[in-house]
């Protein structure tokens, strides 16, 4: 993964420079969207990496390194929704331990 997507998709968030939301985002519905597009993008990369594992299993793969890379990159970004995932419950639940 290159820095430049890292760049693009943190602006796609509407997060500038100096961590402040943009006018845009901020509208109804703009949190459920970007967790739509952050599953949807681990989607694409779980795909990306299955077609991947596909391709080396049959010898179709003209490039081992990318291949391997594709598979890395599917891997960590599941790994990081689960953890975004049980932080968000554990929030979740110490947010309704204090209201009790």
């Amino acid at each position: 993964m290159n820095i430049s997507s890292i760049k693009d998709s943190i602006s796609s968030l509407g997060i500038s420079s100096n961590n402040n939301l943009d006018v845009k985002n901020q509208g109804q519905g703009s949190f459920s969207n970007m967790l739509k597009d952050a599953i949807g993008e681990v989607n694409q990369a779980q795909v990306e990496g299955y077609n991947a594992m596909e391709g080396i299993a049959t010898g179709k793969v003209a490039n081992l390194q990318e291949a391997v890379q594709r598979i890395e990159e599917a891997e960590l970004s599941l790994k990081l929704a689960l953890e975004v995932k049980n932080k968000a419950i554990a929030a979740y639940k110490e947010v309704a331990r204090i209201q009790a």
